[in-house]
């Protein structure tokens, strides 16, 4: 059956650039795969004069290199020439959504034999796909792969909320200064303003030391799971956070230096510079990474147990990763050299107070760690089910 039988395809088109706005104006503007998150796009861009016009509910496809991402729009939303909205016939796009992803390794040539650089809409309607003819078997194989992302989105808002908890005592102890005894200490000067008595001003290497992760060849990673876990840039999430999808397997030579272990803090070195949307953000290396290694593009940071939930907490504020990624220098790829966070100057508590701290959020973070370990075997298995289910493989 020929995509174009079952679905209407709206290819987007860009509007002027003038049109184009960061306030939150107008429609939410999707441009390509770059604003496409894991399942539902990220909002950057707003456009005040739509062309072409996304509705709730229809299919983002990526219609340029790489030609096959999909995401679900949440709202009505602008498309450019990156993106088509697709929408099924019979109103079922849940199971188009699936339907789609089982067909994204297709459309990026591993399967089919042809790669595409970029797709018209002649040709999206013209591929023709096996595809479950029976609305109802549609229906209940949309529901099933349906309740592993709802329960994944769970989970992230979940480990979201308990961040955003961690962040406002983060501000109140250690930037208001509303920490428990606060009313019988004294206020200070330094260097960084008015701090209590008892902290200090320190730089970073002064209470950490930074790795720099391994430099790699195309040749040393391994297709499949052979050699090391390698964490790279695409383990990070925007804001901050461990992506679990995207590890590469290195097979070469490394050192001690480039190995990490669960609970370690990790730090994104390089982005592009158009996007920076990672550069100087960091993330936790999971507990089920029991060895594993850093990218060149990465960097670990070692410090005492002490001070592992205060220095993450510091990192997650948009205040650090905003210095880090404004400090970068490139052209085309923008690269944070190790000097600029070992001379970040930081308001130290005393060492009294981060027991106190760390008793308080550090069940916070290991709950958020058992979310995201969880989210990688909910995401495993509907992988799993999802070619199974659409071959017909298993029925249910």
């Amino acid at each position: 059956m020929k995509l174009g039988e079952i679905v209407n395809i709206n290819m987007g088109q860009s509007p002027r650039s003038e049109f184009y706005n960061s306030r939150g104006e107008g429609m939410p503007f999707y441009q390509g795969v770059t604003d496409f998150g894991e399942k539902y796009p990220k909002k950057s861009t707003y456009c005040s004069r739509p062309t072409k016009i996304a509705e709730v509910g229809d299919i983002f496809f990526s219609v340029r290199a790489p030609v096959g991402d999909v995401n679900v729009a949440i709202e009505k939303s602008c498309i450019g020439r990156g993106v088509a909205a697709l929408r099924m016939k019979n109103g079922n796009n849940d199971f188009l959504y699936f339907f789609l992803k089982n067909y994204e390794r297709y459309f990026k040539g591993i399967s089919g034999g042809t790669t595409y650089e970029s797709i018209n809409k002649d040709q999206l309607e013209d591929i023709e796909f096996i595809i479950p003819s029976d609305l109802n078997e549609q229906k209940r194989i949309a529901f099933i792969l349906s309740a592993f992302d709802d329960k994944i989105e769970l989970n992230n808002k979940i480990s979201r909320t308990l961040e955003q908890t961690a962040q406002v005592v983060f501000k109140e102890w250690f930037v208001n200064f509303k920490f428990p005894g606060h009313e019988k200490v004294k206020i200070v000067d330094s260097e960084l303003g008015k701090i209590p008595v008892g902290w200090g001003v320190k730089k970073f290497f002064e209470i950490a030391h930074l790795n720099r992760g391994v430099s790699y060849s195309s040749k040393e990673i391994s297709a499949k799971e052979g050699g090391l876990p390698m964490i790279n840039l695409a383990n990070f999430l925007r804001g901050g956070g461990f992506n679990s999808s995207g590890v590469k397997h290195y097979t070469g030579v490394y050192k001690d230096s480039h190995l990490v272990k669960p609970g370690q803090i990790i730090i994104a070195m390089t982005d592009l510079t158009s996007n920076r949307e990672v550069i100087g953000h960091p993330a936790r290396v999971p507990e089920d990474f029991s060895k594993a290694l850093i990218s060149l593009d990465v960097c670990s940071i070692n410090t005492e147990d002490i001070y592992v939930e205060f220095l993450y907490s510091l990192m997650l504020r948009r205040s650090f990763s905003q210095l880090m990624a404004g400090s970068a220098s490139g052209t085309n790829v923008s690269h944070l050299n190790k000097t600029n966070i070992e001379e970040y100057l930081l308001i130290l508590p005393s060492r009294d107070l981060l027991p106190k701290f760390n008793k308080l959020i550090r069940p916070m973070f290991t709950q958020q760690i058992n979310l995201s370990a969880e989210n990688q075997k909910l995401a495993a298995l509907r992988d799993l089910l999802l070619p199974k289910l659409m071959s017909g493989e298993i029925r249910l």
